[in-house]
């Protein structure tokens, strides 16, 4: 089975916001990232506007050769705009305005009839859902009951473990959420802090459809181009799934 690669280009909006310029441009880096692997863009219209601003969501949706993936909140601003850009993909994730990024997933458990309002909203509108969540057999369950056709499991718990033996129980929590979302019709994606390092133990995992990486890729980019990060990860992918 073969494995995506979605490519997160939100910091490359953050080192246009540090100077308030009209580059590095997004659009460029979006089809160098296509151009060189990526199936799939990937960005968060945060509350905020910390990075990622309304426009660049309304021209990367008339540009992208592949098909955008917008991470947001499921507030109702990000539903209007949502159904007015018409993304391919949604990504629903939890947004604290303190949080330097996405620290955890999302909470659907405790918030299940406003999640299925949202996740009903967005499918009317011909936009492919997905949840942001743990690996958590109860989170999973609460997805399940929204109807999302596609959760994205966290793997940031994994990226930060402290140890080796920490990693690899890790690695099994989300071995195991995948195989008991498959089991209930869901499909799978992950990310979240991983890297060249980290990552073939995940894309190992067979039922993850695709993997959403931005940071480690960017930050790559410094050193050997963008086309050159997002080639490397893609190629990474796809050897680690032909082992």
């Amino acid at each position: 089975m073969s494995i995506f690669l979605g490519v997160n280009i939100d910091h490359i909006a953050t080192l246009r916001q540090a100077r308030g310029t009209k580059y590095p441009s997004l659009i460029d880096a979006a089809l160098i990232c296509e151009n060189s692997g990526a199936d799939s863009i990937t960005l968060h219209l945060r509350e905020d506007r910390r990075h990622i601003q309304d426009n660049d969501v309304i021209e990367l949706k008339s540009r992208l050769t592949t098909k955008m993936n917008l991470e947001m909140a499921a507030t109702d601003e990000m539903l209007k705009i949502a159904s007015n850009v018409l993304p391919e993909d949604c990504c629903l994730v939890p947004e604290k305005r303190q949080e330097l990024t996405t620290e955890g997933g999302l909470d659907v458990a405790s918030q299940i009839v406003r999640m299925k309002e949202v996740c009903t909203q967005l499918s009317s509108n011909n936009i492919k859902t997905s949840l942001f969540i743990d690996a958590d057999k109860r989170q999973i369950d609460a997805a399940a009951e929204c109807g999302v056709p596609i959760i994205e499991i966290h793997t940031g718990h994994y990226a930060d473990a402290a140890s080796k033996a920490e990693s690899e129980l890790e690695l099994k929590r989300i071995s195991d959420a995948c195989e008991y979302a498959v089991s209930l019709g869901i499909q799978v994606n992950a990310g979240h802090g991983l890297t060249l390092l980290n990552t073939t133990a995940v894309a190992k995992i067979e039922s993850i459809v695709e993997l959403n990486i931005g940071h480690s890729i960017i930050s790559r980019a410094l050193f050997v181009g963008l086309a050159n990060a997002t080639s490397e990860m893609k190629a990474l992918l796809l050897e680690s799934r032909a082992i």
